[in-house]
């Protein structure tokens, strides 16, 4: 482990008074949500950061990339990984890695997932501690894609990267011990809208729809003002300035804003989709609208299992060396799709 690293782990163990005391003096509270204190200290040391948009993409993207590679949490014991390549659909190729856990079950289906990173920033190894936890808890086998990134490949690359990721994975989850044609797909933040939109083409497309849909504090609809995109319109980790930049960089110039494929939350009609675990956070300008997902979900006759820690912030599952809550709610959520999966919710 660096210094760096060693430093910052023995800070984020102090207690949290101490570490409050350390970022701001006092904690942080939102419409009665208080932020956890490791996380508090990781926004008052970015709070001097330059805003994204003030940046070349690719600049910001090594950035992020450095940032998140420095304080990765572990992969946890008992979870194989393989990483490899599948066909794309423009002649490209996918970067993907599989996540195999020991004592898996074969009868829990295998779990696409694509990480976060509003289409512009973030790679395989953004999720790679969450996709083991959740390959470990869930007992099923999960397949990381690294989807093209924008502006060098503008949308819909990227979502049809994942589109065609589901696809192969659908045609071959017996390769990774899974039941035959049976896949459920999942993501964080963009991945969630990702999981989101794809679950809702399956259907309408008449084809084969996911197991699940893991949407964990999803972007669900760019085109409508939430309360909470005001409450935290400056929120670490992710502010209403990053949310314009990233659309102006993934989406076309004048595109359609309610466009299904950008905004899954304009569908009107959600019967017939998949099961849903459907997770949110307290500290996030996104909440408002996935809370509001999973009950239109639920309203619409969907199996849904929706929770939200109100502690934590947005791209928690990224923050689970330094954030103890962030940890425990990432084993909770793997348990939730276990459980989803075993038909015990």
């Amino acid at each position: 482990m660096s210094l760096q690293r060693t430093i910052a782990k023995a800070i984020a163990s102090l207690p949290g008074g101490m570490i409050v005391s350390m970022s701001g003096g006092k904690p942080l509270t939102v419409a009665g949500r208080t932020l956890e204190p490791q996380l508090q200290l990781m926004a008052w040391n970015g709070r001097n950061a330059p805003p994204l948009s003030s940046l070349p993409a690719e600049v910001v993207q090594a950035a992020v990339k450095a940032q998140l590679d420095l304080f990765a949490d572990q992969l946890p014991a008992g979870v194989a990984t393989e990483d490899f390549d599948i066909p794309g659909p423009d002649g490209n190729r996918i970067p993907v890695r599989s996540y195999r856990p020991e004592g898996q079950n074969p009868a829990h289906p295998l779990i696409v997932f694509f990480h976060f990173g509003g289409g512009v920033i973030g790679d395989m190894e953004t999720c790679h501690a969450f996709c083991g936890m959740l390959a470990k808890g869930a007992k099923a086998p999960v397949l990381s894609v690294e989807y093209r990134l924008a502006p060098q490949h503008i949308f819909p690359a990227g979502l049809n990267d994942c589109i065609a990721a589901y696809e192969w994975g659908v045609a071959n989850t017996t390769r990774f011990g899974a039941p035959e044609g049976r896949a459920a797909v999942g993501g964080d933040s963009m991945g969630g809208n990702f999981s989101a939109i794809i679950s809702q083409r399956m259907k309408r497309e008449g084809k084969t729809i996911p197991a699940l849909q893991l949407l964990i504090y999803p972007a669900i609809d760019i085109s409508k003002h939430y309360p909470s995109k005001d409450l935290f319109a400056r929120n670490f980790s992710l502010s209403q300035d990053t949310m314009d930049w990233f659309m102006q960089q993934y989406l076309p110039k004048g595109f359609d804003y309610t466009d299904l494929n950008v905004s899954p939350g304009q569908e009107t009609d959600l019967s017939g989709l998949p099961p849903a675990v459907v997770i949110t956070a307290g500290h996030d300008p996104l909440v408002d609208e996935g809370d509001e997902y999973a009950a239109r979900l639920k309203g619409a006759g969907v199996k849904v299992m929706h929770k939200r820690y109100d502690h934590l912030a947005h791209a928690f599952t990224a923050f689970t060396f330094m954030s103890p809550g962030s940890k425990a709610a990432c084993a909770e959520i793997a348990g939730m799709v276990h459980d989803m999966f075993a038909g015990k919710a």
